[in-house]
C-alpha cells in the first residue's frame, strides 16, 4: 500500500478503536498531508534493539497497535525457538502510555501461549534485566524512550543473559516483526483469561529486595561511607522511575544527607518541570542546582526516566561553583576509584577487563591499562558490552570489571546487562565519601586524575533531519564521506579511517586495508594524530547525525581550544 492507502485502511477499519480513526479523519479535514505523509510512509522501525517513536495514531507512530504488531513478532521468534515456557519479563516507565503498552504487550504474549512477569508499577531498566536473569526468563520488555523528550515512548527487548538482543538475534527478531503485515493476525485476549490461564504473573517486591541484596554487596567500603557522614547530596529523578530505588538503596548504605528535588520526586511522563528528562542536558538541573545551592551540596546527581543513565555535578570548593561532569568523566572516575580500590583490597584479579565503546573517551583504556587490566573496545550501544559479559561467562576468558559509555550510562557488577544508573549513584556517593574523608570533593579528584593521565577532552555535535527528507540526508552524508574520505580533520592529520559498514581499516600513510574486529555497523571512525579522534554514525534512535570528537592536551586549555577546532571544521 502506499501512503493514503495506508492512511484510509487505519481510518475506515473497524480493527482500529473510534479515537485513532477520528484522531486521523481530523488530520485530513485540517489538510495536514505533511503529517499524513510522515505518520504512514513507512511502519515504525523495529530496529535492532525494538521501537522507538513519536505517540500517536498512525503506522509510524508508537500506539498500541504498533506495540501488538511488534509483540506478535517477538512472540513468534520465541514460539520457534522453542522457550515459551520459560516466559518473559515486562517493565515500564512514567512515560504517557507506558503501563499500557506494557499491558498489551503482556497480553499479546499471553494469547501466543507466553507467561508474562510484568512488574506491578514503573521499575527502572536494570531492574528488567535483573528480573530477566533472576526468573530465568527467555526475554524482557522494556517500555520507555529512555531520555527522550515528552512526546515519546518505546519498546526495548533483551535476551536471556539480560542484555538487549544482539546479532544474530535482533535481525532474526526483526524479520519476525516485519512478516507481520496484517494488524488483524495479532493476537490478544483479556487480563482476566490471561489470568485464569495462568498466563499473567504481577511481580514487585521480591525481586526489589533480591536486586538491593545484590547491588549493596558492591560497595567496597562501608566505612568510608559511615565516616563521611557530613556528606550532602542532592537527586534528582526528573519525574522518573529512580526515586525509590536511588532513595532506598542511599539510605540502606547510610547515606544521612540525601535531599530529593521535590517538584521532580513524582513519576509524570509530560515532565512538566523541564525541556527534556535528560540528565546530558545542563538545564535539566536548574531546580537541583537551586536545590544544591541551599542545601550547600556537595554533589548533585540526576537520572533519566528510566534510570539508566546518570548526570552529575561536584562542588569546586575553591570557586564555590557547582562542575558539571560528562558521561566520560563519571565514568573514567568510578572506574578508577573501583579499580583502585580493588587492588588496594587484594581484590583485583589479574585477569579482569574493563568493557567500553569506540565513541567513549580513550582516557578508560589509559586508566585500566595503568592497572594491567584488559580493555575492549565495542561499538556503540551497551548490549554489545553485555555481549562481551557473557562471553566471558562462557569462555571464562576475562573477569569483567566495570563497564561504561560516554552516554552518561556505566555498570559495576554483573547482577545486569545494561546500563544501570542506580548502582552508578551509589559507586559515585561511595567514591564521593572516600575523597571527603580526605577533605577532598570529586571535582578535586577528576583534576587529579586529569594531571596522572593527561587532559582528555570530548563533545558530541548532533545534526539533526526529522521524517523522510532528513532520513536521505544523514544516509547522504554518510555516503559522501565514503566517496571522498578525509584526509584531515581541522588542523589533525587522519591516520587510519575504520569503516565498520564495509569492515576495513585503511591506513593513510601505507594504503594498506584491512579487517575490523568488530560486527557491521554504519560507523565511520577517524583516527587522529596525538590521540585525537572523530566518529560519525546516524542514531539509531532519533533522526539525527551524530558526529563524536576526542582529543587530549599537556594541559585543560590546550586540549579544550583543539577541541573546539575539531567542532569548527566538521566535514559536513
Amino acid at each position: 500500500m502506499n501512503v493514503m492507502e495506508r492512511f484510509h485502511y487505519w481510518c475506515n477499519d473497524p480493527y482500529f478503536d473510534e479515537a485513532t480513526r477520528q484522531e486521523l479523519k481530523a488530520l485530513e479535514a485540517a489538510g495536514d498531508t505533511k503529517e499524513i505523509e510522515d505518520r504512514f510512509y513507512r511502519d515504525l522501525a523495529f530496529g535492532t534493539g525494538g521501537l522507538r517513536g513519536i505517540l500517536g495514531a498512525g503506522s509510524n507512530r508508537m500506539n498500541l497497535y504498533t506495540v501488538r504488531k511488534a509483540t506478535q513478532g517477538l512472540a513468534n521468534f520465541i514460539l520457534k525457538k522453542g522457550t515459551a515456557a520459560k516466559g518473559v519479563a515486562i517493565s515500564f516507565d512514567s512515560r504517557i502510555m507506558s503501563p499500557e503498552f506494557a499491558e498489551e504487550t503482556a497480553l499479546c504474549l499471553n494469547a501466543n501461549g507466553i507467561p508474562t512477569y510484568r512488574f506491578d508499577s514503573l521499575r527502572p531498566v536494570p531492574m528488567l534485566s535483573f528480573a530477566t536473569r533472576t526468573l530465568g526468563c527467555t526475554a524482557g520488555v522494556m517500555i520507555t524512550a529512555s531520555h527522550n523528550p515528552p512526546a515519546y515512548n518505546g519498546y526495548k527487548v533483551y535476551w536471556d543473559d539480560g542484555a538487549q538482543v544482539t546479532a544474530p538475534l535482533d535481525k532474526e527478531i526483526l524479520d519476525e516483526v516485519n512478516a507481520v503485515t496484517d494488524y488483524a493476525t495479532v493476537k490478544t485476549m483479556s487480563r482476566a483469561d490471561a489470568l485464569a490461564a495462568g498466563l499473567y504473573h504481577t511481580i514487585g517486591k521480591e525481586i526489589d529486595d533480591k536486586y538491593m541484596e545484590t547491588i549493596k554487596a558492591l560497595v567496597l567500603d562501608h566505612d568510608a561511607i559511615a565516616k563521611a557522614s557530613g556528606l550532602k547530596i542532592v537527586y534528582t529523578p526528573l519525574h522518573g522511575t529512580g526515586n525509590l530505588p536511588v532513595r532506598r538503596v542511599l539510605s540502606e548504605l547510610g547515606f544521612k544527607n540525601v535531599f530529593v528535588v521535590p517538584e521532580q520526586e513524582k513519576p509524570d511522563g509530560h515532565f512538566p518541570t523541564v525541556k527534556s528528562p535528560n540528565p546530558e542536558d545542563k538545564a535539566a538541573f536548574t531546580l537541583a542546582l537551586g536545590y544544591a545551592k541551599a542545601q550547600g551540596a556537595d554533589l548533585v546527581l540526576a537520572t533519566d526516566p528510566d534510570a539508566d543513565r546518570l548526570g552529575v555535578f561536584a562542588l569546586d570548593r575553591a570557586s564555590g561553583e557547582y562542575m558539571p561532569f560528562t558521561g566520560n568523566m563519571s565514568g573514567v572516575l568510578v572506574c578508577d576509584y573501583l579499580l583502585r580500590r580493588r587492588k588496594e583490597l587484594g581484590i583485583l584479579p589479574a585477569n579482569g577487563a574493563v568493557v567500553s565503546t569506540i565513541v567513549s573517551t580513550n582516557m578508560v583504556r589509559a586508566v585500566t591499562e595503568s592497572f594491567g587490566l584488559k580493555y575492549i573496545d565495542v561499538l556503540t550501544g551497551f548490549k554489545f558490552i553485555g555481549e562481551q559479559m557473557r562471553l566471558f561467562e562462557r569462555d571464562g576468558s576475562y573477569v569483567f570489571q566495570f563497564g561504561m559509555e560516554e552516554s552518561y550510562g556505566c555498570l559495576v557488577g554483573d547482577h545486569a546487562r545494561d546500563k544501570d544508573a542506580v548502582v552508578a549513584v551509589m559507586a559515585l556517593c561511595e567514591a564521593a565519601a572516600w575523597c571527603y574523608c580526605q577533605g577532598k570533593t570529586l571535582w578535586d579528584r577528576m583534576q587529579e586524575l586529569y594531571a596522572e593521565y593527561g587532559y582528555y577532552r570530548e563533545d558530541t555535535v548532533n545534526l539533526t533531519y526529522p521524517g523522510q527528507e532528513g532520513a536521505a540526508k544523514i544516509a547522504g552524508i554518510l555516503e559522501n564521506l565514503r566517496a571522498n574520505p578525509l584526509n584531515t580533520v581541522g588542523p589533525c592529520k587522519v591516520l587510519k579511517i575504520r569503516d565498520y559498514l564495509k569492515h576495513t581499516v585503511l591506513d593513510l600513510a601505507t594504503g594498506q586495508v584491512t579487517p575490523t574486529d568488530l560486527p557491521e555497523s554504519n560507523v565511520l571512525y577517524y583516527e587522529l594524530e596525538n590521540d585525537a579522534w572523530m566518529c560519525v554514525r546516524p542514531s539509531g534512535t532519533e533522526p539525527k547525525v551524530k558526529f563524536y570528537l576526542g582529543v587530549k592536551g599537556d594541559s585543560a586549555k590546550e586540549a579544550e581550544a583543539l577541541l573546539a577546532t575539531l567542532k569548527e571544521n566538521l566535514p559536513c
